[in-house]
């Protein structure tokens, strides 16, 4: 599908993989929201693009701010065509611990965020999207879901991050089936080790290992080669159902 003067939803576009997505859709020529908690850098951020930008809060974990999020999109852009799902975080803890075992909530709050929210958002756009006139291919839409390759290759300490990226992983497929009929694509990238600012919090010699780990390029990977994929993701008509690892060729240790 063609980016020029169609619209895209990126969540979590206010810092990261999703700012870098936000980017790329604009300068391929679209309009781009972006959707994140983070209001102050979020309005900035699209002030920073111009006109062809804007900002919507949402809370991916609340289905009624994904509602209404959508909805403002919509309004704003007269129609939504793409929807990119970087919102996530990390967290690291055992499933058993000197304590006792994981904590439950915190278990369950990562599996809200990355998996229960990916699926609101996608769902949603879908539903708006499954209102558009198809193009010249009979495309309405095109969503792209965000895991990560700990959903193949979980580390010590990473077994509710890995659980919820899996789900991720795991819904891509039939979500495509779900929303072919409607001309939907649903593709799910998988990224490894990314220079953002999650892993910017890691002493300096922490990221240089991480790079080191990488077979080839050597090096973390750049918010923009995950752009550059969702941007292939979308144009490539034949790409659908499937999860892409984008990682250097990375598998990771246990830890």
């Amino acid at each position: 599908m063609e980016i020029y003067e169609r619209t895209g939803l990126v969540t979590g576009g206010a810092s990261g993989l999703g700012a870098a997505a936000v980017n790329m859709l604009y300068q391929a020529g679209g309009k781009v929201v972006i959707a994140d908690v983070q209001e102050v850098r979020g309005r900035e951020y699209a002030a920073s693009l111009g006109e062809r930008a804007a900002f919507v809060r949402m809370d991916v974990t609340d289905e009624g701010s994904v509602a209404r999020g959508i909805e403002a999109a919509q309004k704003h852009f007269g129609g939504l065509h793409f929807c990119i799902n970087a919102a996530g975080s990390g967290w690291s803890e055992r499933t058993v611990t000197k304590n006792g075992p994981h904590n439950l909530s915190t278990f369950e709050q990562l599996i809200r965020l990355n998996l229960v929210g990916t699926f609101l958002c996608a769902a949603y756009a879908a539903f708006a999207m499954s209102r558009n006139n198809p193009d010249e291919n009979g495309e309405r839409g095109v969503i792209v879901n965000v895991a990560s390759t700990a959903a193949f290759d979980g580390q010590i300490g990473q077994v509710a991050y890995a659980a919820s990226k899996g789900g991720v992983v795991g819904m891509t497929l039939p979500m495509a089936r779900d929303l072919a009929g409607l001309g939907i694509r649903c593709v799910t990238i998988a990224p490894g080790v990314f220079d953002t600012p999650l892993l910017s919090m890691l002493p300096s010699e922490k990221r240089d290992s991480l790079g080191e780990m990488v077979p080839f390029p050597r090096r973390l990977g750049r918010p923009r080669e995950f752009a550059l994929l969702v941007e292939q993701a979308i144009r490539n008509p034949y790409l659908n159902g499937e999860v892409i690892r984008l990682d250097g060729a990375l598998r990771m240790p246990p830890k």
